[in-house]
């Protein structure tokens, strides 16, 4: 009853929002995620030159970004299309790729859940793992929508308008992609995993996904991303089960039978 009620009080706050205080809030996720664009600069230059370097011309370049809209799973694909592998195997490997978005919806579920249809498809395709950076461990109470489309629709405008420059300097600057631009990846990701680290067992996953991808990479592994990522989940999932309770960073708060009542 409580949860419900909760719910209810933050709805009907969002619903009595002035455009004003709309329009402000959408400007606050703008500019919040406005370090995570630049950052994402060289990866969109990336994205767009490679698609113009397989053969793509620039409408399919873009649409590429303006539909897929997912960063590493368009330069795999890309990747992809230019050895010339079947359409299953692309939708395949995309669809690994991304499955980590399922696992933020999951997490987001109690907060997009009670908004109308529009909303919820509206965030769910702008749904990054930069947005879900700013707006994934945001309590129910404090989450804002206008908040969160102004960081998802930004961010997305950003994206777009990298990969635009890219397929300019892909038609000029010929492999570009030997720049060393792909460091960029690596960079957004190291920014947008190190602040989510706050326990043992997230820093458990953290080192065993860093070790094993490494080492797997090494030996030419095939899929040794995806085993990395499963064996980390597996870790940071066994440890917190078995040395949860003695992680001196998670506090046990004392049961209140009579509050319940």
């Amino acid at each position: 009853m409580q949860t419900s009620i909760t719910t209810d009080i933050t709805d009907t706050s969002n619903q009595q929002q002035t455009s004003q205080e709309k329009r402000s809030l959408f400007k606050q996720g703008a500019l919040a995620v406005s370090p995570l664009c630049v950052a994402v600069i060289p990866w969109g230059l990336l994205a767009g030159s490679f698609a113009i370097d397989i053969g793509l011309d620039p409408f399919q370049s873009q649409a590429l970004s303006a539909i897929v809209f997912a960063g590493s799973a368009q330069l795999v694909a890309t990747g992809l299309l230019k050895v010339g592998a079947g359409l299953a195997t692309i939708l395949m490997t995309t669809l690994f790729i991304t499955s980590r978005h399922l696992l933020y919806s999951i997490t987001m579920r109690d907060k997009i859940s009670t908004l109308p249809l529009k909303w919820r498809i509206g965030l769910g395709f702008l749904l990054t793992d930069e947005l879900f950076a700013l707006c994934g461990h945001q309590s129910p109470k404090k989450f804002n929508r206008w908040y969160a489309l102004g960081a998802g629709l930004w961010f997305y405008i950003c994206w777009n308008l990298a990969t635009l420059a890219g397929i300019v300097a892909g038609k000029f600057i010929p492999n570009l992609d030997t720049l060393g631009l792909d460091f960029a990846i690596a960079a957004t990701f190291i920014a947008l995993v190190v602040p989510t680290v706050k326990n043992a067992s997230v820093l458990v996953s953290v080192v065993v996904a860093m070790i094993l991808s490494v080492v797997m990479q090494a030996y030419n592994v095939e899929g040794g991303l995806m085993l990395a990522s499963l064996a980390a989940m597996v870790a940071g999932y066994s440890y917190d089960k078995y040395f949860g309770n003695a992680d001196p960073n998670k506090a046990t708060a004392p049961i209140n039978k009579g509050e319940d009542a």
